[in-house]
């Protein structure tokens, strides 16, 4: 697989990275369902084996659990990929989660992450969600300060808009920028990636198979089958009037693929990787053969008409797939939890 440089740092990305994020179990706010450890350390380990060449994670994914399964499918690898995780979301020992940008706070998240990582060093430490907000300013400079001391190698953001990234960038440059992006949520090409663009920002797109609803393998039966700890039974796009035009989406892109000879997936990650702004689009797995049907994303090239057919659908759909109202702000799977944040104002450790 070819790479890209990543904004201003000196990583190389393929532009299909593992992400971690469904690997991290049950027993959290926003879990997937029970995930056997195994099936996660195989799925890791084979799209590495495909010339993937960096891993995304959280802390807050499984409370911690998935950067130990990252850690645990990595060990003894000699040619290891870059590890990209992020902090400010953390929990309490009622796992309750919430926010923090507060200097002690990122700190005690650093060391815990390079802990269960088993790392040195983290390639690229990521904030999770600039809540609180009054609290950016603070937050950043303590990334940048992690930086400086060698713990971490880069420092980027995720789910910031144009002007939070500005202020950022005011303390220290920022390498990456992970904003959701997908067909059904476009809302970040209006203001968001134009920025990051001119500021040499790279761009890392989480849900660019809008968690699984663009695979063509997502049914209105196995929503219904969703286990209730998994956090997508309550989401509006796998609910109507959402879910209909959804699922009509897939059908196309289901149409499109096969022109090519590849899956629904495919295309609606090749189509995210069709925006020159973005440099890497992250691909979940929790099972050996998932990823497969997705790398071949990464050398398909949609032809003009092809776009146009996916925005005539848009259209003909009369629901846009980015909503005018909240075109500077990326809107997310956390979107319910982050505004709960912003509302509560404080986090919770």
């Amino acid at each position: 697989m070819y790479t890209k440089r990543l904004g201003n740092s000196d990583l190389y990305i393929t532009p299909i990275g593992f992400g971690a994020w469904a690997i991290g179990g049950s027993g959290w706010e926003f879990g997937w369902g029970g995930q056997d450890d195994s099936d996660s350390v195989a799925a890791i380990r084979e799209a590495l084996d495909h010339g993937v060449n960096w891993i995304d994670t959280a802390a807050v994914y499984g409370l911690g659990h998935s950067e130990e399964v990252v850690a645990r499918a990595l060990e003894g690898m000699a040619n290891r990929p870059y590890v990209f995780t992020k902090c400010t979301m953390v929990w309490d020992e009622q796992r309750t989660i919430g926010h923090s940008l507060k200097a002690a706070s990122i700190r005690r998240e650093c060391e815990a992450s390079l802990r269960r990582l088993k790392v040195d060093v983290i390639d690229l430490y990521q904030v999770h969600w600039p809540i609180p907000d009054e609290h950016i300013e603070e937050g950043w400079a303590t990334m940048a300060k992690l930086r400086e001391e060698g713990k971490v190698r880069h420092i980027g953001v995720s789910n910031f808009d144009a002007g939070q990234m500005q202020r950022a960038l005011a303390i220290a440059p920022i390498a990456s920028l992970q904003p959701p992006y997908s067909l059904i949520h476009r809302e970040v090409e209006k203001e968001i990636l134009p920025f990051a663009a001119r500021q040499e920002i790279g761009v890392i797109a989480y849900s660019p198979m809008a968690s699984g609803l663009l695979t063509g393998a997502m049914t209105r039966e196995r929503i219904e089958r969703l286990p209730a700890d998994d956090w997508r039974r309550s989401h509006r796009d796998f609910q109507e009037p959402l879910l209909s035009r959804n699922l009509r989406l897939v059908r196309l892109l289901k149409a499109i693929g096969d022109h090519h000879g590849r899956t629904p997936a495919e295309v609606a990650v090749a189509w995210v990787l069709h925006n020159p702004d973005v440099t890497g689009a992250i691909v979940g797995a929790r099972k050996p053969g998932q990823i497969t049907g997705v790398l071949g994303a990464a050398g398909l090239r949609l032809s003009a008409t092809e776009v146009a057919e996916i925005e005539a659908f848009f259209a003909k759909a009369n629901q846009p797939a980015a909503s005018a109202t909240n075109a500077g702000k990326p809107a997310a799977p956390f979107e319910s939890f982050s505004n709960r944040g912003r509302a509560e104002g404080q986090a919770i450790r």
